[in-house]
């Protein structure tokens, strides 16, 4: 039997799963939360029902991925390294090049650095987390499955910005999305659960997490999405600013003296966003705890809720209505109360949760008899589809 390790880095946490293949048996799974913070959570789950977990302070992805391998032979999850026969990364930005999964070559690993512009959070990250397994599994075929894929086919007047048109199709400007993976395994899951052909489903699915974006999908293809140019647009994040007037980047540097644009467009991806508002923390958590007694947390809260239902909405709206509202990412998939108050900003729309399912928190439809359109919670299983992708080019 094959095992494969599908690697799933974002930009505040690291998740992992290792799949036995043709089967797809989930063999052991990983969490590490809080990277590179105060009090990092490492999780691995495994066996029946077991589980081990470690607080290391400011853990990052490199020492987070050399602690998995540790802890997969510690614990006995596999006798060796020889037993993993592909290791699969999660990639940001494939761009126009990547199209689909891919098998890591020096000339592929060099072309995701050189898309680093796209995701300047992420693909310098993930290209080091492949040459660090490399390292650590030489003789093992690394591949890369690509987030931005979902959306490579979305319609001209949604996919590129009023810009001079030469300069947009010289430049490759465009929207190209993130979380496609995670969009399109709840696109493939909510047709299986709305009992439809995929190709006839519109949705709103909602990524809700440290990232954070939206995707509104027609007749079971993207058709537009929050994210842009790079993962920095869109709604309110754990560190990113999401949406901005773009004029606010010169006049920053103008008052406070910055000659470098990329120091703005680091305070724009490391330090604005729910951090930035709440002075806190990036994690909603942190931040929820505080919510009755600071009013900058109530204040990150209520953009947090009101930049996903601007998005949401006008998404029902061009869709023309949709068959189901998707909540999933680790914010949406277990804040009871968010995913509450972001539906009541939709009630225009005729969209109810029913309150007991909302809090039972299973996956399924968790909206009320009488809503006009459904609301789905799906945990959102991006590693299954990573697997998939990779099984289908071995």
């Amino acid at each position: 039997m094959r095992k494969t390790l599908i690697i799933n880095a974002g930009s505040s946490s690291l998740k992992w799963q290792l799949f036995e293949m043709p089967a797809e048996t989930v063999l052991a799974s990983g969490l590490v939360e809080r990277i590179s913070m105060p009090g990092s959570i490492f999780t691995i789950k495994y066996g029946d029902h077991q589980k081990f977990e470690t607080i290391v302070d400011n853990l990052d992805q490199a020492h987070a991925a050399q602690m998995m391998l540790d802890e997969l032979q510690r614990l006995a999850i596999i006798k060796d390294l020889t037993e993993i026969t592909a290791v699969a990364h999660r990639v940001v930005a494939g761009g126009e090049t990547f199209k689909q999964a891919v098998e890591v070559t020096p000339s592929v690993l060099e072309q995701i650095r050189e898309l680093s512009s796209f995701a300047p959070l992420h693909n310098p990250m993930e290209a080091q987390g492949i040459e660090t397994m490399a390292q650590t599994l030489p003789n093992v075929k690394q591949y890369a499955v690509f987030d931005s894929q979902f959306f490579t086919d979305l319609p001209e007047m949604n996919a590129i910005y009023s810009l001079p048109y030469k300069l947009t199709k010289k430049y490759h400007i465009r929207r190209y999305g993130e979380h496609g993976i995670s969009h399109g395994y709840l696109t493939g899951r909510a047709a299986e659960l709305l009992k439809r052909p995929k190709d006839t489903v519109n949705l709103v699915t909602m990524h809700l997490g440290s990232g954070a974006s939206l995707a509104a999908v027609k007749d079971g293809k993207a058709f537009d999405t929050s994210m842009g140019f790079t993962p920095l647009t869109g709604v309110t994040m754990g560190t990113r600013a999401g949406d901005v007037d773009p004029s606010i980047l010169p006049f920053l540097m103008d008052q406070l003296n910055i000659s470098d644009p990329n120091e703005i467009m680091m305070m724009l991806n490391n330090d604005s966003g729910l951090l930035g508002v709440s002075e806190i923390s990036p994690d909603m958590r942190e931040i929820k705890a505080q919510e009755k007694t600071n009013p900058q947390a109530q204040l990150a809260v209520d953009i947090f809720v009101n930049r996903i239902s601007k998005y949401a909405g006008s998404y029902l709206t061009e869709l023309h209505g949709a068959d189901a509202l998707i909540f999933a990412g680790g914010i949406g998939e277990h804040n009871v109360q968010l995913r509450q108050q972001i539906i009541d900003e939709l009630q225009i729309f005729g969209v109810k949760l029913d309150a007991d399912l909302n809090a039972a928190g299973q996956e399924g439809v968790i909206s009320s008899a009488d809503s006009k359109i459904k609301v789905l919670l799906i945990p959102t299983n991006e590693e299954l589809a990573m697997v998939r992708q990779v099984a289908a080019i071995q």
